[in-house]
Formats: C-alpha cells, sequence, structure tokens
C-alpha cells in the first residue's frame, strides 16, 4: 500500500511537471503571437512573417516584427475611432534590418500609414537602430480609420525586417491662429548619382539673394492680400550640407522627397513648431 501511495506521488509529479513545461511553452506562444487587436495585412499573402519579439525590446515592450524576405507590402493595423475634422500625431519607435524598396522611389520602407491612403510618416530604409517617426493627420469626415505600421508602401513593396514599439496617439485642437510659421531651406548644393552619373549643382550668391527676396515678397503679399487675415512668418535657413539624394516616381521623374532632406532639417523641425516647410534645392544647370 506505501509503495503504491509513493508511486502515485512520483506519477502526480511527473504529470504536475509535464503540464507546467506545456504551460510555458503555450504561454510563450500566445507571447509571440499575441497581437493586441492589431490585424495583419499583406499584398502577397504568406510572404511576411508577424510575430511578438521579446528579444527585441524598446523601453521593456516586446515589439511587433515584421520579416520579409521576398518583396511585399504588409502591415498591422488597427481601427482606431476619431473625431470628425480632428488634427491627430501618431508616433512610434520603430527599427530596421537590411530594408530595401523593391523600385527606386520615396515613401517606401518601414513606417506609419492609414491604410487605404496615401498618408504616411517618412520611411525608413536600410539598417537602422531604434528611432521615432511619427504622422501628423487631420481625420477630416471620418469617424474611424485603421492606423498601420508598415513594412511596404501604398504604392511599392519592400522586403528585410523591421520591428515596431512605443505605440502612441494624441488628439490636437483645431488651430485658429492666423499666424503660420513656415521653415525654409535652401540647400546650397545638390550632389547625387543618377544614371550612374555623378551631378554637381550649386545655387549662387545671386540666387540665395533671389530666394530671399520672394519669400519675403510671399510674406507681405499674404498680409497685404488678406488684409491682414493671414500673416506668414518664415525663417529662411542655408544648409551647406549636400542634399545627396533624390527620389524617383515613374510619371514624374526625379523629386526631392521627405526621406530625402530629413537628416539636414530634423534638429532643425524639432525645436520649432512650423506649419509647412520648404525646401529649396537646384535639380538643373
Amino acid at each position: 500500500m506505501e509503495q503504491r501511495t509513493k508511486a502515485n506521488k512520483i506519477t502526480y509529479f511527473i504529470f504536475l511537471v509535464i503540464l507546467l513545461i506545456l504551460l510555458y511553452f503555450a504561454y510563450q506562444q500566445y507571447q509571440k503571437n499575441n497581437f493586441n487587436n492589431f490585424v495583419r495585412s499583406e499584398s502577397n499573402v504568406y510572404t511576411s512573417h508577424f510575430t511578438r519579439d521579446k528579444e527585441m525590446k524598446y523601453n521593456n515592450q516586446t515589439s511587433y516584427k515584421i520579416e520579409t524576405p521576398e518583396y511585399n507590402d504588409a502591415m498591422f493595423y488597427k481601427k482606431v475611432q476619431v473625431k470628425k475634422n480632428q488634427p491627430y500625431k501618431v508616433t512610434c519607435m520603430v527599427k530596421t534590418n537590411q530594408v530595401e524598396a523593391k523600385e527606386e522611389q520615396s515613401g517606401v520602407g518601414a513606417q506609419i500609414s492609414i491604410e487605404g491612403t496615401t498618408e504616411r510618416s517618412i520611411a525608413i530604409n536600410g539598417t537602422q537602430d531604434w528611432q521615432k517617426i511619427e504622422l501628423i493627420f487631420n481625420s477630416k469626415g471620418r469617424e474611424e480609420i485603421n492606423i498601420g505600421f508598415r513594412l511596404g508602401g501604398y504604392l511599392g513593396e519592400a522586403k528585410g525586417e523591421a520591428w515596431f514599439a512605443d505605440f502612441t496617439i494624441e488628439e490636437g485642437m483645431a488651430e485658429n491662429n492666423n499666424n503660420w510659421r513656415f521653415g525654409c531651406f535652401i540647400f546650397k548644393t545638390t550632389d547625387v548619382t543618377i544614371n550612374q552619373k555623378q551631378i554637381k549643382l550649386s545655387v549662387t550668391q545671386n540666387d540665395i539673394r533671389d530666394i530671399n527676396n520672394t519669400i519675403h515678397l510671399f510674406e507681405s503679399s499674404c498680409r497685404n492680400l488678406s488684409n491682414g487675415k493671414m500673416i506668414a512668418d518664415c525663417d529662411i535657413y542655408e544648409i551647406n550640407t549636400p542634399l545627396s539624394q533624390l527620389s524617383f516616381d515613374n510619371q514624374y521623374g526625379y523629386f526631392v522627397s521627405a526621406e530625402d532632406i530629413e537628416e539636414q532639417i530634423k534638429d532643425t523641425i524639432a525645436t520649432n513648431n512650423y506649419d509647412h516647410i520648404f525646401a529649396i534645392v537646384r535639380l538643373r544647370r
């Protein structure tokens, strides 16, 4: 009888250990695949892998990972209720590994976007450590939107790995101030490679003087034509760091996108509350 009781205890103990092991692995799978009501979407199904990565954390939070070995447009998105005609800001931290756009065009990479629209943040490519990206938008007539954290783009596909973490959404206030602030950035040099040809262009001092005069004329015209109801306040910056890349669109050709100038102006933008940004560059001789 005593031996039978002892055997039962051993069997119970083994069963308990096995149960704990199974619960542990079940919890690990739950953690890996718990997307907190985020929907997974991809244009080429079964191409991208969506997981929660506990090894790659930000602020001690398990990140959301999109791994795309072949070109695809993939995203996590969540439906969010919004008020009509209100400004909003969405931010997150993003980390990338060997992210590459399929075509040479702007707006494709790791980004925040509103599903089904062209509204997006800047797109991160290459291999880069954690950095904050943000999307500012107006809800207009909408009462709900799908906010997506995307590896790809509305008009293109990408491959590589992207991790997203630390999501926030903030509701702003409608601005009734008639004073509009403009950041005007004059890129003094363009130094880019197009079709394996090095192209270097520079603005002259006469160009800079003409640009300044035009901007000041814009300020006075806004005030005069609106009878003082709109005030344009323009800050002018001369950027000595060359513009070293251009974006490409199959319809319009080469142009300057936000990604092309972000590195040179982001510190200035971060310390100023501008309503609009002007980038002035020379693209032709």
